[in-house]
């Protein structure tokens, strides 16, 4: 990819993200411990990820975020701590997978529900410790099935980059799992938006569930239709 064209689209990337971010979060936070928000727009970055490479979909979110992060809560030790290597990682192995992983094969769709089911079965699991109500596990499930149902349609039905689905679920984990822990950390250190501070440890898995559970209905089920009807359109600049 010439080097202006991969600039032009990491900054497309990081603006679509953070406005469409903005736009859409609606002001819900993680239920109880707040600070890490509502954010449909990832199958933002998914797609250009998918589309230009794992470095701009990785630049674009990191910086995208960054901006949001400026926007909403202005805590740029917090967005350069956490929110920006999450969403770099994220992206980043997104678009790695996608091009790494040569063969569609049904066995990536196999994994990706097992992927959503494991993180289904934690949130039954978190629940039962009493660490979420029934209602927002319920809530959780149904971003989870919504995504399930999506990977099979697309992975079976349709037959349509199976590979994706496993792409999506790995990246979004990693990425939830930065986030949990990072923010936990920081709570240890500052005080984080809101007020919040030095929080217990059980806050890293309310954390990651809720980025997860939240994200990854959107990702599978917005990215996918575009980046097909998008790799016909558009040209293979990533492989020259």
């Amino acid at each position: 990819m010439k080097r202006s064209w991969e600039v032009a689209t990491v900054a497309l990337c990081a603006s679509l993200y953070a406005v469409v971010g903005y736009a859409s979060y609606l002001g819900i936070l993680t239920p109880v411990i707040g600070v890490v928000r509502f954010w449909p727009s990832v199958f933002i970055p998914a797609i250009f990820a998918v589309l230009f490479g794992p470095k701009v979909g990785g630049l674009g979110g990191a910086i995208g975020i960054f901006i949001s992060d400026m926007v909403i809560h202005g805590n740029a030790l917090l967005s350069l701590t956490v929110g920006v290597p999450a969403n770099f990682a994220c992206f980043y192995t997104v678009g790695w997978l996608a091009k790494s992983i040569k063969k569609d094969s049904k066995l990536w769709i196999v994994l990706a529900i097992v992927e959503e089911g494991t993180l289904a079965l934690l949130v039954y699991v978190v629940m039962r410790a009493g660490l979420l109500s029934p209602t927002v596990a319920m809530a959780y499930m149904i971003g989870i099935g919504s995504a399930a149902l999506f990977t099979i349609l697309y992975g079976f039905v349709w037959s349509r980059k199976p590979a994706l689905m496993f792409a999506y679920n790995t990246g979004l984990l990693i990425g939830a799992i930065i986030i949990g822990i990072g923010v936990y950390a920081f709570s240890q250190l500052f005080i984080l938006p809101g007020g919040l501070q030095r929080l217990s440890v059980e806050a890293i898995l309310l954390w990651a569930i809720w980025t997860y559970s939240t994200e990854i209905p959107f990702m599978v089920g917005i990215a996918t239709p575009v980046i097909v009807i998008g790799e016909k359109v558009i040209p293979k600049v990533n492989k020259k």
